[in-house]
């Protein structure tokens, strides 16, 4: 569900691009928000035992306490990339948001949580990949890549929250409450800073319609299901293949090409991502007993 998630976040840097030239970036972040709270409130509907979990959103003051969090700390992140992304390449977006990689085993550290050695060498390999896909020999700060940084140290205290938030509440309920509260706060910012007409909404609907539906309706809510049963820097290396994915979707959407390098960088990734997952494995198997090992791989 993660790689499915990093995958749809790193198609929708194209859509994000697009919609630069038709609508403000608050406005877009703030209507594809609730856009993709609205997605997931439809499909909550038809699932008899989510609307209990519903019904209880507005009573659980927890709830409602960590969606407030969860909206602030999204907001800002998403708006920093969406204003970004106006002044620079998808790739060079997509390596620096993808930074969070690292830095979320490095906020692990202040909160005493310890981080194996598999995850730490994961992740190296999908930094020092994340570099080689999207950095060439002659590299430049570009305009937007300073904001780019601020979207991924954002994100990365983003991703531990949600690691410590999916295990208290309902995954569904805090997607829901979280794309709302991001949703508003945007759209009142919005309200104050940019313009708005209806030929803008005509021209960015599509991708409002990508951006929401997909890439918050569906990956945000992965994420939120899946770190359920995951570690935040285990999900960290994996979300992190966003930055592969984004450069694939430029090159397919926007003609920016991959060079040899490049390619290589996406193998570094790989290999990060394989590290991350199957060395973990591997430990279990030698730890396990043959008695026990089949218990083992149903758990995982």
């Amino acid at each position: 569900m993660m790689l499915l998630a990093a995958m749809i976040w790193g198609s929708a840097f194209v859509a994000q691009r697009l919609s630069a030239a038709a609508i403000g970036p608050f406005y877009y972040t703030g209507l594809r928000f609730l856009l993709g709270a609205l997605v997931v409130l439809v499909f909550c509907l038809f699932v008899p035992e989510q609307r209990k979990a519903l019904r209880a959103i507005p009573s659980d003051r927890g709830l409602l306490r960590a969606a407030g969090t969860l909206g602030v700390v999204t907001a800002i992140a998403i708006s920093a990339q969406q204003i970004g992304l106006q002044y620079t390449k998808v790739a060079n977006a997509g390596f620096i948001t993808s930074l969070y990689v690292i830095l979320v085993p490095m906020m692990g550290l202040f909160t005493r949580h310890k981080t194996a050695a598999r995850t730490w060498i994961g992740a190296l390999l999908a930094v020092i990949g994340m570099y080689f896909l999207s950095v060439d020999e002659h590299f430049t700060i570009m305009a937007g890549d300073g904001l780019q940084l601020v979207c991924a140290v954002v994100i990365s205290a983003q991703v531990v929250l949600i690691g410590r938030y999916a295990r208290q509440h309902d995954p569904l309920a805090l997607s829901i409450a979280q794309f709302v509260a991001t949703g508003l706060i945007c759209m009142v910012v919005a309200v104050f800073t940019e313009p708005l007409s209806v030929a803008s909404i005509d021209a960015a609907w599509p991708t409002i319609l990508y951006g929401g539906a997909l890439s918050v309706g569906v990956a945000y809510t992965l994420q939120v299901v899946a770190q359920k049963r995951a570690s935040a820097a285990h999900a960290a290396v994996i979300f992190s293949m966003e930055g592969l994915f984004a450069a694939i979707a430029g090159w397919l959407a926007l003609g920016e090409t991959l060079s040899p390098r490049a390619i290589g960088g996406c193998a570094l990734m790989l290999a990060g991502l394989l590290a991350c997952q199957l060395l973990p494995a591997r430990e279990r198997d030698a730890r396990t007993s043959p008695a026990t090992a089949n218990g083992v791989a149903a758990d995982a």
